[in-house]
Parts: structure tokens; C-alpha cells; sequence
């Protein structure tokens, strides 16, 4: 295996993705994601792999629900921040252990439902990527569910077009190449995010269904949510709140308009 860029693991380990989805769009996400989750998985306790599932805000949530959920990240501090957050959260997974998504240390046909949130954004090459998910479709049981997260190619050129009136980065020659050359190949070297992979919507769909996987359903989990300025301050007041996640539930499947989503969710069935 291929290994992962030091860069990505150096800012995985330096604590990054602390609070990530409590501020900014991971708020977005993560409302959506733990609706979309709640809505399909199978009843509690059913078993579920969190795999590159950070420090487990996800897992922990599953677990309040009653799930047996078992994360796996290979970033060493993510696995450390997971125990303190059991300690905040008053609750114990199965287990929290470093480890590669292309390599889980457990029995095939182990578990009926897994969340891949995170190895496909530094995987860069096809053929890894492949491997991760097909690892994904050996572990689970037949029917099993596969939910699997992805960056939009487009973020960055949504990000800096919209804020093109504070920061002209656009501007830079540099700059603009580094993003016409992840428009068109999906190749992301911007910091903090390290060398990365952004998929299109359709690619995700294919590579999935590559490794075995069927039905595969993709979303758009911020839709165009992104555009709204404060959201911190907005998401704070419940009515505005529920009312940019009805416009994200009413675009979600919408193909045409997915990409200005910049993250993405699709879920997939072994069958």
C-alpha cells in the first residue's frame, strides 16, 4: 500500500479536526449525516465500523443510540481525543484503535453497516482507493451498508469565489492553476488539507460501484448552504436553522445542482 501524505497525518495528529464539525459547514454536515443515518441504518444494536472515523463524534452517536460501534482512524491523535471524548460524553465504544482503512484487523462479514468519512479525501490513487473499498465490502454482511463521504473538486473554487472581495487570491497565477488542476484531476496541495482527492459526483458513483457495491444513492449534505454569510451566528436561532436544512434536504438528490454542495454522501448497499 501506498502510503499517506505526511502532511495530512502531520495535521490529523496535530488535533484538526478538533471541533471541526461544530462550527462552519461541519455543522451542516453533520445535522444532515446524522439524520441520513438515523433514517437508514438498520435498528440498534446493530454493529457498525466508523472507519477514518477521526475522534469519533459520529461513533459516539451512534453509540448514545445504542449501536456497538468500533472506530478506527489511522491518525494516533484522533484515537487519543476519542477516549477523552467518551469521557465527556459518558459513554464506551467496542473499541477505538489506529489503523489503515485499506487494512482492518477483523473477520469478513462482521458488520452491517460502515461509515467511511474521511480515507477517500487522501487516498490519491485509484487503485488505493479501491482496495479501501473493497476492504469496506470483505467486512460487511451481505446487505450491508456502506456510507461513504467525499470532497467536491469544486470546494476551493466555490470558497475563493465567493470570498473573492476580502481575499484576490484568485489573482495569483499559482493559485488558479493549483485549482483548475483539481477541477480536472481531482489532485487537491493546498494546505491545511495536505495532498488530497476530490471526487465528481459521478466518479464517486462509479468507483463505489467498482468494488462490488449496488444502489448506490449519493447526496449533496450542505447543498447551497455554504453561500450564507455568519452561519455560526444563524445556525444558533432553531428557525433558521430548520430552514436552510430543508433547502439542503429538498436539493440533496438534485444531480444537476450536487457539485456546489462541496461534500458529499453516498450510501451503497453489498449485495
Amino acid at each position: 500500500m501506498k502510503s499517506i501524505d505526511k502532511d495530512v497525518l502531520a495535521g490529523y495528529n496535530a488535533g484538526i479536526e478538533k471541533n471541526r464539525l461544530h462550527r462552519g459547514l461541519g455543522l451542516v454536515e453533520f445535522e444532515r449525516t446524522k439524520e441520513i443515518l438515523c433514517e437508514v441504518l438498520p435498528p440498534p444494536p446493530a454493529v457498525i465500523y466508523d472507519i477514518g472515523g477521526g475522534y469519533g463524534e459520529y461513533s459516539y452517536f451512534l453509540t448514545s443510540l445504542g449501536y456497538d460501534v468500533y472506530l478506527y482512524d489511522i491518525a494516533e491523535k484522533n484515537i487519543e481525543m476519542s477516549y477523552a471524548l467518551g469521557n465527556e460524553c459518558g459513554l464506551t465504544l467496542k473499541t477505538a484503535e489506529v489503523a489503515d482503512a485499506r487494512s482492518i484487523d477483523r473477520p469478513s462479514h462482521s458488520t452491517d453497516a460502515i461509515l467511511l468519512f474521511g480515507p477517500l479525501y487522501h487516498i490519491i490513487d485509484s487503485n488505493e482507493r479501491l482496495l479501501c473499498l473493497k476492504e469496506c465490502y470483505r467486512l460487511l454482511k451481505l446487505n450491508g451498508l456502506l456510507f461513504t463521504a467525499a470532497i467536491t473538486c469544486y470546494l476551493t473554487v466555490l470558497k475563493y469565489t465567493a470570498n473573492y472581495d476580502k481575499k484576490p487570491i484568485l489573482n495569483d497565477m499559482a493559485f488558479y492553476e493549483m485549482l483548475e488542476r483539481t477541477v480536472k484531476t481531482g489532485i487537491h496541495t493546498k494546505k491545511p488539507m495536505g495532498l488530497s482527492y476530490f471526487h465528481k459526483p459521478d466518479e464517486l458513483k462509479h468507483e463505489i460501484e467498482d468494488a462490488g457495491f449496488t444502489d448506490t444513492d449519493i447526496r449533496g449534505v450542505i447543498g447551497p448552504v455554504w453561500l450564507v454569510r455568519n452561519l455560526d451566528k444563524v445556525w444558533k436561532n432553531p428557525e433558521k436553522r430548520e430552514s436552510l436544512m430543508r433547502v439542503v434536504r429538498l436539493l440533496e438528490k438534485e444531480e444537476s445542482i450536487m457539485g456546489l454542495s462541496t461534500h458529499l454522501l453516498s450510501i451503497s448497499k453489498k449485495a
